[in-house]
C-alpha cells in the first residue's frame, strides 16, 4: 500500500530511479546498445516533458530554473553521457517532488464554513404548523421559527410582542458576550439563537444575508491570492547565464562539444531544486513541534518577510470567554450581618448551575477554582435572558440581569463598569447582595508577544475587530496596540488588508468572520485549538495551542528558516561554480561531474536540516514567552 501511495505522489521519481537501475543493469550485462536507449529515450522523455512547462511559463513571463536542466540532459545525452543525463533527471524530478509536498495544496476547503451554514429553515404556516423548506427558497416577508441553539438562516427581525432574546454573534461580529435583542430588532443570518423558540421576519433575501456575504468573500479571497514565486527561481537566470558563458567559453577555447557538456554537469541546479524544499520541511516540522502548523513552503517561506501583523480581539488577543474579574458584596445592612466574597460566589454558583446562560458556566468555574463547595437547591427556576431563582439553603437566592434582580429585592444599586465589562447581580433573601464582575481578559502573554514580533521586524501591529470601539481601545491599551480598527465588518477587514502597506501582512484570528480576511492575507494565520473550523479551513496557517505566542513563533521560524534556505543555496552555487571553472578545464569527465553534483547536493541538503533546530537565543525567546504566559494565567486564576 505505501509503495503505491509514492507511486501515485511522485511518480517520476519512481521512474527515475527504473530508469536509472534498467541503464545499470543492461549495461553490467555488457548490453551498451540497449542501456544507452532506455537512457536516452528516458532523457529525452523527461526533458521534453519539463520544456512544455518551462516553455508555457516563459510566454508567461516566468523565468525559472528548468531551462538549465534540460540544457544540460540534452547536452549530455548529445556527447554520449547518458549515465549523467539520467543523474541529472533523478535530480530534477525529485527536486520537483519535493517541493510539490512542502508546498501542499494550493487551496484549502471550504466544507468546514459551507457545513456550518444553515440549509433548512422552519416557514410558519397561518394555522401556526411549520414546514421545512430549503433555505434557497426562503422569501422576503417569511415569518420563520428559530429553535432553541439553531444558527439563524437568513437575516430578519425579531418578532412578537415584548420579546427579549439573547443571540451569539461571536463568529460575526467577535463579541464573546451574549447580545440581546428585542421585538423589532435586527437579526443577522449566522448568529446562534439562545435557549428559546423565536419567531424571525425575513427581511433579506438569502443570498444577500450577512453569512452569505461571508462565504462569497471567502471564495473571492482564495481565488484573487496571487501564486508565490519559487526561492530558488530567483536566482535562475544570473546562474544559468553564468553557466552558459563559462560551458561556452570553454567550448570556444578547446573546439569541443564535450567541454560544453561536462560544465553544464556540474551546473545543474539541483541545490536550487532541493536545497529550499528541503529547509521548508524542516521549518515546517519545527513549527509543528511548537504549535503551529503551516500549510505550505511558500507559506513558511512569505512568514519569514512579514512587516505587518493584524490582530482580531476576541479568541485572539483574549481568551474568548468571560472570566471572572471581582465579586463585589454589599457592606451588611444595619439589620444584620452582609456576606463576604466568597459566600456571595459561592451561593452565586449554586444558583447558576441551574442556568444555561453563556456566563453562568464561567461563574460556576470560578467558584470551582476557588475550591467552593456548591450548593443543591431545593427548587430553582430560569426565566430565559433575564436571570434564575434558586431555593438554597432556605435562602431564596436571585442570580441575573439588572433589571431582574432590582424587581426582586429592596437595596438594589448598579456597579460602574469599565469598557469590555459586564455585571451579574445577586439578591439573598429579597436583598440586593452585590456584583459579580466578568470580562473576556486579554491573554497572558499578548503584550509580550507582540513586543517579539516588534524585535523580529514586523514594525506595524494593528487591532481589527467588530467590537464597540471602546471595549477595543480598552483592549488594545492592555495589549499595547496603537493602531486600533473597530466595529468593522467582514469586508471591512478584507478591504484594510488589502490596502496595507509596507507588507507582506500576517492576519491572526479564529472566528467565522475572520474566515474572508485570513484567506485574502499574505498569511492568514488561525488561533485553531478552539477556534472555528471555517478560519482554520481558510487560513494558511493554524495554532493547534491555545497560545497567542505561537504567532511570534511562527514568524520567528520563517525567518530562520528562509536564511538557512538561502544559505544552503549560496553554498551550493559557490561549489557549483568552482566546479564548473575546474570542469572548463577538461579535468572532470562528465559522469564524474555528475556524481560531485551529488556531492554538492549533500551538502546543500544537510547545511538545510539546520531548519530543523532553532538557535539557542530563538529557543531562549520561545520559552520566555511559554513562561510568562503560565505566570500570568495563574495569578489571573489565584485572583
Amino acid at each position: 500500500m505505501k509503495f503505491w501511495s509514492v507511486v501515485r505522489s511522485s511518480p517520476w521519481v519512481v521512474a527515475t530511479l527504473l530508469a536509472l537501475v534498467a541503464t545499470l543493469v543492461l549495461e553490467s550485462s555488457s548490453l551498451q546498445g540497449p542501456a544507452r536507449w532506455v537512457a536516452t529515450a528516458f532523457g529525452l522523455g523527461v526533458a521534453l516533458y519539463t520544456a512544455v512547462g518551462m516553455v508555457r511559463d516563459l510566454l508567461a513571463g516566468h523565468w525559472g530554473i528548468d531551462i538549465l536542466a534540460v540544457t544540460a540532459i540534452a547536452a549530455t545525452l548529445l556527447v554520449g553521457e547518458y549515465l549523467a543525463a539520467l543523474l541529472v533527471c533523478l535530480m530534477l524530478t525529485g527536486g520537483e517532488a519535493l517541493e510539490v509536498y512542502a508546498e501542499g495544496r494550493a487551496k484549502r476547503s471550504l466544507t468546514a464554513l459551507l457545513e456550518r451554514a444553515p440549509h433548512i429553515a422552519h416557514r410558519l404556516q397561518e394555522d401556526g404548523s411549520t414546514v421545512d423548506i430549503p433555505v434557497a427558497e426562503v422569501v422576503v416577508g417569511d415569518r420563520l421559527l428559530l429553535r432553541p441553539a439553531e444558527v439563524v438562516p437568513v437575516d430578519g427581525v425579531l418578532a412578537g410582542t415584548d420579546v427579549v432574546a439573547d443571540f451569539d454573534e461571536s463568529s460575526l461580529t467577535g463579541e464573546s458576550l451574549p447580545v440581546t435583542r428585542r421585538s423589532g430588532d435586527p437579526v443577522l443570518s449566522g448568529a446562534l439563537n439562545g435557549q428559546q423558540a423565536l419567531v424571525l421576519e425575513v427581511t433579506t433575501r438569502p443570498e444577500d444575508s450577512q453569512y452569505a456575504r461571508i462565504l462569497d468573500l471567502v471564495r473571492e479571497a482564495s481565488e484573487s491570492r496571487s501564486p508565490l514565486v519559487r526561492l530558488a527561481d530567483r536566482y535562475a537566470v544570473p546562474f544559468t547565464l553564468i553557466a552558459y558563458l563559462i560551458g561556452g567559453i570553454a567550448w570556444w577555447l578547446s573546439g569541443d562539444p564535450v567541454r560544453f557538456a561536462e560544465v553544464l554537469v556540474v551546473a545543474t541546479p539541483c541545490p536550487l531544486l532541493i536545497a529550499a524544499p528541503v529547509a521548508f520541511l524542516g521549518g515546517m516540522s519545527r513549527a509543528a513541534k511548537n504549535g503551529v502548523i503551516v500549510k505550505s513552503g511558500g507559506t513558511l517561506e512569505t512568514l519569514g518577510t512579514v512587516r505587518a501583523a493584524a490582530f482580531d480581539k476576541t479568541g485572539t488577543l483574549t481568551y474568548g470567554h468571560p472570566e471572572l474579574l471581582d465579586v463585589r458584596p454589599e457592606p451588611a445592612p444595619a439589620s444584620g450581618a452582609g456576606l463576604d466574597a466568597g459566600e456571595l460566589l459561592r451561593l452565586a454558583a449554586s444558583a447558576e448551575q441551574y442556568s444555561v446562560h453563556v456566563l453562568a458556566d464561567s461563574i460556576r468555574q470560578a467558584a470551582v477554582d476557588r475550591g467552593l463547595e456548591l450548593i443543591t437547591a431545593t427548587e430553582a427556576r430560569e426565566e430565559a435572558t433575564h436571570g434564575v431563582t434558586a431555593e438554597l439553603e432556605g435562602r431564596l437566592v436571585i442570580v441575573g440581569k439588572s433589571a431582574y434582580v432590582r424587581e426582586h429585592t429592596t437595596g438594589f444599586r448598579l456597579t460602574e463598569l469599565r469598557p469590555g465589562e459586564s455585571a451579574v447581580y445577586v439578591g439573598v433573601g429579597g436583598v440586593f447582595a452585590g456584583t459579580l464582575i466578568l470580562s473576556d481578559q486579554l491573554r497572558a502573554n499578548a503584550a509580550a508577544t507582540l513586543e517579539e514580533l516588534d524585535r523580529l521586524g514586523v514594525t506595524q501591529r494593528v487591532m481589527l475587530t467588530g467590537d464597540a470601539e471602546a471595549t477595543a481601545r480598552h483592549v488594545a491599551a492592555q495589549a499595547g496596540i496603537t493602531g486600533i480598527y473597530a466595529e468593522l465588518l467582514p469586508e471591512d477587514k478584507v478591504r484594510w488588508v488589502r490596502g496595507v502597506e509596507p507588507g507582506p501582512v500576517m492576519m491572526v484570528g479564529d472566528g467565522v468572520n475572520d474566515a474572508p480576511v485570513l484567506a485574502v492575507a499574505d498569511v492568514g494565520v488561525a488561533m485553531g485549538a478552539r477556534g472555528s473550523t471555517a478560519a482554520s479551513e481558510t487560513a494558511d496557517v493554524v495554532i493547534i495551542r491555545d497560545d497567542i505566542s505561537r504567532a511570534a513563533v511562527a514568524v520567528s521560524v520563517g525567518q530562520r528558516t528562509l536564511r538557512v534556505a538561502k544559505e544552503s543555496i549560496w553554498v551550493g552555487i559557490a561549489l557549483s561554480l568552482v566546479l564548473m571553472v575546474t570542469a572548463a578545464f577538461g579535468v572532470i569527465p562528465a559522469i564524474v561531474g555528475a556524481l560531485l553534483q551529488e556531492v554538492v547536493d549533500v551538502v546543500a541538503i544537510a547545511n538545510s536540516l539546520r531548519a530543523m533546530r532553532g538557535g539557542r537565543h530563538e529557543m531562549r525567546d520561545f520559552a520566555d514567552l511559554q513562561d510568562r504566559s503560565g505566570q500570568a494565567r495563574a495569578e489571573l486564576t489565584a485572583r
